[in-house]
């Protein structure tokens, strides 16, 4: 069997587009995440407010981030994407959001088989409505949990890029040592 995490190559033209594993398709209120063991998604939770996600979204393979849990990604696209479907991306922009006190990076990124959205290169060009949905929906989606999350501003495609290095090294490190304890 496959693992989503570990098995899936995340490309050949990083950190400028990668292979994304998606988790959770867009529209839904559901929170799923990969079962780090068996590479299968388990179900984490209904979200507690009347909010949904605003674009597909997963992780890229191979990689590991300061969260402990492989790299996020949003990837944009006008239809929502199946989970663990494997969508060839491209890195348009980054946000970053503090959550219990660590850093968590979100990889933004079009789908580049979506001709409406494949022509982005910077999450600029988008229009400011859709930018603004993206980081309310991460500083409202907990909310009703009490806990709240700190959302910066987007970045341009270029800040992602050594988020994405960093993330494929460390997790070539950790990979070799071994992930008990991680």
């Amino acid at each position: 069997m496959t693992h989503a995490w570990h098995d899936v190559t995340p490309g050949e033209r990083l950190p400028t587009e990668f292979t994304a594993v998606i988790e959770i398709p867009r529209g839904s209120s559901v929170k799923y995440e990969l079962d780090k063991e068996t590479g299968l998604l388990r179900m984490d939770r209904v979200l507690h407010s009347a909010v949904y996600y605003p674009a597909n979204y997963g992780f890229i393979p191979q990689t590991y981030a300061e969260d402990d849990d492989p790299l996020d990604v949003l990837v944009l696209c006008q239809e929502a994407v199946d989970p663990l479907t494997l969508v060839e991306a491209r890195t348009i922009g980054l946000m970053t959001m503090v959550d219990s006190g660590k850093k968590d990076h979100k990889i933004l990124a079009v789908a580049l088989g979506d001709p409406e959205v494949n022509k982005f290169e910077e999450a600029s060009e988008l229009p400011p409505h859709r930018l603004q949905i993206l980081r309310r929906f991460f500083q409202d989606y907990k909310q009703l949990e009490g806990k709240t999350v700190a959302v910066d501003e987007i970045q341009p495609a270029e800040a992602a890029m050594p988020i994405i290095e960093d993330a494929l090294e460390v997790y070539s490190t950790v990979r070799r040592r071994g992930f008990a304890g991680k």
